[in-house]
């Protein structure tokens, strides 16, 4: 494989103004992908970093071409917009990211229902909007290629216990992957999920999960950005349909010295196993 295994090639990515997926974004961009990406932050807020467009200024930097679209995938006209956008300056989509992902850790008796409708609607409808709006133009590819930010299913009670419907919506993003793989199997697309194997310092953690003490306990983006980067490069017949695990993923290839993704301030012993692992 060469260090430009995605050249040319364009990436419909959901949720890439931040974290994770400007982490991939930014990792494909160095091989001269194009990234489509859809975003809701079109200006400054104050709990979260960066927008569309400060994301766009880094993918550029690091060598890509960047389509920053303001939109909302629980939305199915702002989708069928962004793909009509991507196709029309691109000519076509390659690889589909769905990043896009609310985090909510309330049971019963403590989630809203407007949270409970709002994980849904982003997790697993979301997923399923783009999915059903990409498919066309990921049939028309020569290596047309899936990744969802999900993780491998565990039917464990205690992951129902703790947070149900965050876990549904979770659940549900890896179900409806695994089912795109199996439909196109035989059309030679891989659609494949993603998952760390610990917390990875991001937004939801600093703000959902548990502040400073959480991010202590993670590693950089940089490592799920990485593995990301494998598992597309992986052939359909020997991937799709599978649920990885970053750091399996990289040990595969022979990393074995993960303490340059520490997040500053964490060590080895701090991290902390990300859920459903």
């Amino acid at each position: 494989m060469s260090d430009k295994d995605f050249a040319g090639r364009t990436v419909f990515m959901t949720g890439g103004s931040r974290g994770i997926g400007l982490a991939i974004a930014t990792r494909l961009a160095r091989e001269g992908a194009n990234i489509a990406f859809v975003a809701k932050t079109d200006t400054p807020d104050p709990r979260l970093p960066g927008t569309v467009h400060t994301a766009a200024a880094e993918i550029e930097e690091a060598g890509g071409t960047a389509l920053p679209i303001v939109g909302d995938v629980r939305d199915d006209e702002s989708v069928a917009g962004a793909v009509r956008s991507t196709v029309e300056r691109f000519g076509g989509i390659d690889i589909v990211v769905n990043n896009a992902s609310a985090i909510a850790l309330s049971g019963f008796g403590e989630l809203s229902p407007k949270r409970y409708d709002l994980m849904q609607d982003i997790n697993v409808r979301g997923t399923f909007s783009v999915l059903s709006a990409t498919q066309p133009h990921l049939l028309e590819s020569s290596a047309p290629r899936v990744l969802t930010l999900s993780p491998p299913l565990d039917m464990d009670p205690k992951w129902f216990a703790q947070h149900a419907p965050y876990t549904l919506s979770k659940y549900g993003m890896t179900m409806l992957t695994v089912g795109f793989a199996g439909q196109h199997r035989d059309e030679g697309i891989a659609a494949n999920c993603l998952w760390p194997r610990t917390l990875i310092a991001t937004a939801a953690v600093q703000n959902v999960v548990g502040g400073d003490d959480a991010m202590r306990a993670s590693r950089r983006p940089e490592i799920v950005a990485d593995a990301a980067r494998e598992v597309l490069r992986r052939p359909a017949s020997e991937a799709t349909g599978k649920c990885f695990v970053d750091e399996d993923v990289l040990r595969s290839v022979g990393v074995t010295d993960f303490s340059p993704y520490l997040f500053e301030g964490s060590s080895e012993e701090s991290l902390q196993t990300d859920l459903f692992l």
